[in-house]
């Protein structure tokens, strides 16, 4: 018999989540009756979260875990254990206890009314700052808005998927990975549930602002050519300008007979001038440096320890 489910964990630093996070998970797939592996994937943690994962995989079966010789980031985690994973349904979820575990049968009840996707959208965010969720709403509507495809606003990664969306996921060759962009992308019929996240319980967050500034960056780069296209708007709004002030130098020297001097003004156009033209060669590098990671191919993780291979 084929197995039903697979729940994939990123875990960074969670040793002190992850024993509640376990019990919570199981109760909720036996509740459910269906067969079941879950998957933690150790982000290269430097606490003892891979000495509690080996703990609860020698006493519980349906627990699988990789570990990376490094942190490869959280999208790379998700997509290390979408590789190996073999559920007919894949549940993506958090290892911080945000995302309430028992929203799941709820997910999959959704899941069997003929959807290829359901992801949980948050309706509040507790215990985050004002700055964090601010930015984080003001990214998704941006996002939404300069691209094509319909990237939905306020969800992260919980979510749940059939085995269609993964294998199609798995033929995607992006080295820097934005699977909540990705999904969208693939098309399938989605829909969603609310629900309120709670406040972490233990430990601080892993996600940076410098993280979260990362993954918008490849969040935009990988899913749209706006930025490219707003360079050179801006070229040319201002070549025209600049167009403009020198048939207003010339016409001021030969007609009205004045030289326009002020080395302040001088300065202040350099700069103007020098600012977008270094934006705009951080906007192409952005998009350079993906083709880079590109035409390297180099694996986009390396498993330093794994009991998936050996069962």
């Amino acid at each position: 018999m084929p197995l039903q489910f697979s729940v994939i964990v990123p875990l960074l630093n969670e040793d002190q989540n992850i024993f509640e996070l376990h019990n919570r998970l199981t109760n909720v797939l036996k509740r459910m009756e269906v067969s079941y592996e879950i998957i933690f994937v150790d982000d290269g943690s430097k606490d003892h979260t891979l000495l509690s994962i080996e703990n609860i995989a020698s006493k519980d079966d349906c627990v699988k875990y990789i570990s990376f010789s490094r942190n490869f980031g959280h999208q790379i985690a998700l997509f290390a254990g979408l590789q190996k994973c073999k559920g007919e349904y894949i549940v993506l979820i958090d290892g911080d206890l945000q995302d309430p575990p028992e929203i799941i049968a709820n997910l999959f009840l959704k899941i069997k009314q003929g959807y290829n996707v359901v992801y949980a959208k948050r309706i509040n965010r507790k215990g985050e700052t004002f700055v964090k969720k601010a930015t984080a709403k003001i990214f998704y509507r941006i996002l939404r808005k300069i691209t094509a495809i319909n990237i939905p606003v306020d969800t992260g990664d919980f979510r749940i998927m059939d085995r269609k969306v993964c294998n199609e996921l798995l033929k995607m060759n992006d080295h820097r990975k934005f699977l909540r962009g990705q999904i969208a992308w693939l098309g399938f019929k989605e829909t969603f549930i609310t629900y309120e996240r709670e406040e972490r319980k233990n430990g601080s967050t892993n996600f940076t602002y410098r993280k979260m500034f990362s993954f918008a960056i490849d969040g935009i780069t990988g899913f749209s050519s706006f930025p490219l296209k707003f360079a050179s708007l801006i070229g040319i709004i201002v070549s025209f300008f600049a167009f403009l002030f020198i048939v207003y130098v010339l016409f001021a020297k030969l007609v009205w007979g004045q030289t326009i001097t002020g080395w302040a003004s001088m300065m202040i156009t350099i700069l103007f001038l020098g600012g977008v033209q270094l934006l705009s060669i951080g906007i192409i590098g952005e998009y350079i440096s993906r083709i880079n990671d590109s035409v390297r191919n180099r694996q986009p993780y390396i498993i330093d320890k794994s009991n998936i291979d050996e069962q």
